[in-house]
Order: C-alpha cells, then sequence, then structure tokens
C-alpha cells in the first residue's frame, strides 16, 4: 500500500495502536521508535485502568474523584466524555482476549488506588500495561490496513500555511518522507528528562519537540507529575512500585519506623509526593511497608524488589518520589486535534483537560484508549491529501545529558524563582537544536510564569494556590522571545 496520502501516526503505546485500531479499515501508516511495545509507557503501567463498572459505581463519582484530583484545572466536559467511555475500554479489550482479575463468580476484581472513592482500578495483576499491550500489538500486527515501521525517528513535521503537509523520518533503510495532511502524535510523556524516573529513559517529550517546531501551542507544561514510591535502589529508570500496594494495605513509615502521614497513605499524588520528599529534605528515609499485602497480588513488584535484595514479606521497601506522568502537553480540542490543522495528539503526549494540574491514578490508561479512538473518529471524516512532501529543514539531536541535571535541579517537587531562570538561561542556548531542551525549557518557562502552588506544581516562593490562577496555561515558540527557535 502507498504510505503517501494515508495518516501517519507517530508512536507505538496505547494510544498510537488503538487509533490505529480505530482507523479501520482506512490505510495508516504507524511509525515506531523502537520495536513495537517495547520501551513504552504504556507497558509499564502496573495499577491498571480506571473504569466506572463497579455495582457500588457511577460515572459522577469517577468523574468528581478526577476532578477534585485536578485541583481546579480539569476541562469538566472532556473528563464526563472519557469517564463515560470506560466501560466502552474494558468491554474493547476484554474481547480482544485481556486476562482481567477476576473473582470465582467471573466479576471484575476491582482494585483500590489513591484519591479515589471506590474500587475502580480493573487489572491484570500488577503488569496491566503489557496485558493490555499484548492485546493492541496481537491485534495491529494482524491488521492488513496498518503499515508498520519500526525503529523509526520522526525527524520533522513539514507545515504550509498551519497545516500539516508531511511527516519526514529516518528508518533503518535510510530517510522515509510521506506526503500527508493528517499526522497523529502518540509518543507519550517526558519522563526520562528528570535524573529520577519509573518512565523509559526514551521519554523525553520528542513528539511535544516536533508539534511545538510546526507551530503548534503546548499546555499546562508545568505540571508534572511525581510518583511517590519509586522503589529506591539505585537503578535508571527506577522500578514502579504500584499505588495499588497500598490500596492492599501498605503504609508508610520512617527511618524510625513510624507511621506519618496521619492516614493520608492513599492521598492525591500530589499530597504525598511531597510529605515523602519532606522527609528526605531533613536527612530522613521512607520505606513502604508492606509485609501484611499477600505477595501473590503484586508478583511482578515483589520479584523486582527480591532481584534488589529485598524481601517485601519481611522488609519495608525504600521508596521515593520520582518523575512519571506529565499532565502537560499538545494542546488538543474535542476532537484531539492541535493548533495546527491536521496535526493530532493522543495518550500523555496530549493535553486534553482530562488531568488538570494532578493525574488521577489509573486515569492514563484510560485516556490514552479513549483519546485514540476520538482521534480515530474525527480523521475517518478528513482526506488525507498526498502532495509533494518538501524536504526536510532540519535533523534535531533528541538528548542533551546536560537537560536531566537541570530539570532534577529545577524542575523538581519544589521549585522557585531563581532556579527556574536559571534553568531556562541554561536551556535557553541548547533548544534550537536538541529537542530534549525545547521541552525542558517550555516547561521551566510554564513554571515561571505560574506564581502559585497547584496540584504538582509547587512554588516554595509562592506556597498558596491563587483562585484568580484557574486557568490552563498556553506557550508556543512564538511566545519565547528572542530565542531563534522559531526561525
Amino acid at each position: 500500500m502507498s504510505a503517501h496520502g494515508c495518516p501517519v501516526i507517530i508512536g507505538g503505546g496505547a494510544a498510537g495502536l488503538m487509533a490505529a485500531l480505530c482507523l479501520a479499515p482506512r490505510p495508516v501508516v504507524l511509525l515506531c521508535g523502537g520495536t513495537l511495545g517495547f520501551e513504552t509507557a504504556s507497558g509499564w503501567a502496573q495499577g491498571g485502568v480506571a473504569a466506572a463498572v463497579g455495582p457500588d459505581d457511577d460515572f459522577a463519582m469517577h468523574t468528581q474523584d478526577t476532578l477534585s484530583a485536578g485541583a481546579g484545572l480539569c476541562d469538566a466536559a472532556v473528563v464526563r466524555r472519557i469517564i463515560e467511555a470506560g466501560p466502552w475500554a474494558i468491554d474493547f479489550l476484554t474481547r480482544r482476549g485481556a486476562d482481567f482479575g477476576r473473582h470465582a463468580n467471573g466479576t471484575l476484581a476491582l482494585g483500590l488506588e489513591a484519591a479515589h472513592s471506590r474500587r475502580r482500578i480493573v487489572h491484570a495483576k500488577d503488569a496491566t500495561g503489557a496485558e493490555v499491550m499484548r492485546v493492541l500489538i496481537n491485534a495491529v500486527r494482524a491488521a492488513e490496513h496498518i503499515t508498520i515501521h519500526e525503529h523509526t525517528l520522526v525527524t520533522e513535521l513539514a507545515v504550509r500555511g498551519n497545516r500539516v503537509c508531511a511527516v519526514h523520518a529516518a528508518t533503518p533503510a535510510g530517510a522515509l518522507s510521506i506526503a500527508t495532511t493528517c499526522a497523529v502524535i502518540a509518543t507519550g510523556g517526558a519522563g526520562g528528562l528528570f535524573a529520577h524516573t519509573t518512565n523509559p529513559l526514551g521519554a523525553t517529550g520528542t513528539g511535544l519537540a516536533l508539534a511545538a517546531r510546526a507551530g503548534a501551542d503546548l499546555r499546562d507544561m508545568e505540571f508534572v507529575q511525581f510518583h511517590p514510591t519509586a522503589l529506591s535502589c539505585g537503578l535508571d529508570p527506577m522500578p514502579l512500585v504500584s499505588e495499588a500496594v497500598r490500596g492492599e494495605g501498605a503504609v508508610f513509615i520512617d527511618n524510625a519506623g513510624t507511621r506519618f502521614m496521619n492516614g493520608l497513605d492513599l492521598a492525591a499524588r500530589d499530597i504525598v509526593a511531597r510529605a515523602v520528599a519532606a522527609k528526605y529534605a531533613a536527612n530522613d528515609s521512607v520505606f513502604l511497608d508492606a509485609r501484611r499485602v499477600p505477595p501473590k497480588k503484586f508478583p511482578g513488584i515483589f520479584t523486582t524488589c527480591r532481584a534488589q535484595g529485598i524481601d517485601p514479606a519481611t522488609q519495608p521497601i525504600p521508596v521515593r518520589p520520582a518523575a512519571h506522568y506529565h499532565m502537560g502537553g499538545i494542546a488538543v480540542n474535542a476532537d484531539c486535534e492541535s493548533s495546527v490543522t491536521g496535526l493530532f495528539a493522543c495518550g500523555e503526549a496530549a493535553a486534553t483537560g482530562l488531568h488538570g494540574a494532578n493525574r488521577l491514578a489509573s486515569n492514563s490508561l484510560l485516556e490514552a484508549m479513549v483519546t485514540g479512538r476520538i482521534v480515530a473518529q474525527a480523521v475517518s471524516g478528513r482526506t488525507a491529501e498526498a502532495t509533494d512532501a518538501p524536504l526536510p529543514a532540519r535533523q534535531a539531536s533528541r538528548q542533551a545529558p546536560v537537560v536531566r541535571e537541570i530539570c532534577s535541579q529545577s524542575l523538581g517537587i519544589y521549585r522557585n524563582a531563581p532556579e527556574l531562570e536559571a534553568a531556562v538561561a541554561r536551556l535557553r542556548p541548547l533548544a534550537a537544536q536538541s529537542d530534549a531542551a525545547l521541552v525542558a525549557l517550555l516547561m521551566a518557562q510554564s513554571a515561571l510564569r505560574r506564581r502559585e502552588s497547584r496540584g504538582a506544581h509547587t512554588r516554595a516562593d509562592f506556597p498558596h494556590t491563587d483562585p484568580a490562577q484557574a486557568t490552563s496555561s498556553t506557550i508556543n515558540l512564538s511566545g519565547l522571545a528572542d530565542t531563534g527557535l522559531n526561525a
């Protein structure tokens, strides 16, 4: 099948695969940076898919929990739309063979995670992401309408008159240029920009940089979620100890073995991450006491701990916060289309309005599934024209090692103006050629502009939430004056 004129999906995680599948029978090209499904944050997700499918649950409660966690920045209409598609997402996966945990009577065994008022986490033990990806990868590889290019690095989105006109990429076989007026970014997040992260190290916001250089608006770039319980064992990236472990009774303790969360062990992630970080700032250490949690519930996590010399059945698990999820991303409308015509985004790469200032646990896989379908529905109504693909204008460097140091120093859990200003000054000369530095610069500039503390964004110099700032922030290259980035 000819690639020219087909919609092009960039990214091989759950959102990209779902978009590709839902475009059937329309031909689509899927560009994946590695082997399909390998090194994707979707595949590493432990907890599960949040969905209001339990007998004591409903859409209104799931919606309210999401809005509460989002600290005033969620788009209520988007929240309702995605939450109400939860049962569809579970049914889609189940009909294709997903092996979710069930009770003896066949009903779904639902888990509990932080800031959820009900048990609503549909899971496959502690490897839900891997199970979701297994199902989606099998379906994509079997689909005749999808052409897959693995180990392919997208270098540029070409734009004419604020409309996508081509995608340029580097493949093992050489350069690839696809003329199209429909491109979808589903490249995931940016946790790899931080020294402590639970994300694949390749998660450096590549798709956000592509969109920004193409002229797209980005939204809420300052909001980075730090998961409070990454396994502190010297590995990079850090293994995650799922929130679901606390949902089954694990509690936080300090060096002295004392509980310190005052019953808030399952509070929203921003609250817990700050409490854990405060312990470390006071030269204490933090552990998760899971000695009363049945090992059979979390075989993967317990196996990982034991491989590092920690037996959770008899020893507390050392944990610390790590960059986990980016609530910000490419600003999109209800059809998941960006400010550049024909450029769509879904999953973590998109700022849809679902998460606001702080994502509710296990809403990420749900969003990936649902926004993948939304993109497919929107793209299905468009004609992807095959025009002459303009030649690529640039080749960006993906990595800048110093960026991890800068982000960790200045864009961590606690932020202040002097450190953010220093980060902007260091990142600005790197951003023209480094995608990692560009994304970090956009984060730092956005964090500097938000002079309050809200959700996952905590300013030590502005510790209070300002009701007047209860609005999303938008940034683009034209808003970064005198950088030469949009030359």
